[in-house]
């Protein structure tokens, strides 16, 4: 694998009487996944693989993002640690060159944190991307 991509889910929604895991992307969110969507594409990034909480919103964030590639929904990228998310992803890369994750925060900023101990925010902004080659990792803000 080349490229990892680590793409946080859009805000999300907090309605009555709804499990964590169904929350929904709030407006805000579905405009933010469809900016990190467009930002992956121009920063020039093809992915290979998508692996996907399936939680819904982040479930919405990749649908938003509009990332053409073939997709993996998986239950234990749901509350994964950083150690979890990238025994997952080693487990599911295959031949993948480049393979985005979406999930959510403190695993994914945990696994930057793992790749490239420089990294230095300890926690991902909703829709934010970070790319890691080469054991270092720069993130994105989509605005």
């Amino acid at each position: 694998m080349d490229t990892l991509i680590l793409l946080r889910h859009g805000k999300s929604a907090y309605p009555d009487k709804v499990k964590d895991h169904d929350r929904p992307l709030a407006p805000r969110g579905v405009r933010q996944a469809g900016l990190a969507g467009k930002a992956i594409r121009r920063f020039g990034h093809e992915v290979d693989l998508v692996l996907c909480s399936t939680a819904e919103r982040a479930q919405a964030t990749l649908a938003q993002a509009a990332v053409d590639a073939p997709v993996r929904h998986l239950p234990a990228l749901y509350g994964a640690t950083g150690t979890e998310i990238l025994k997952i992803v080693e487990a599911e890369r295959g031949d993948a060159a480049t393979v985005l994750v979406v999930g959510h925060d403190p695993g994914l900023a945990e696994a930057a944190q793992i790749l490239d101990p420089t990294f230095t925010f300890a926690k991902f902004p909703t829709s934010a991307f970070t790319v890691i080659r080469e054991g270092h990792a720069e993130l994105h803000i989509p605005r």
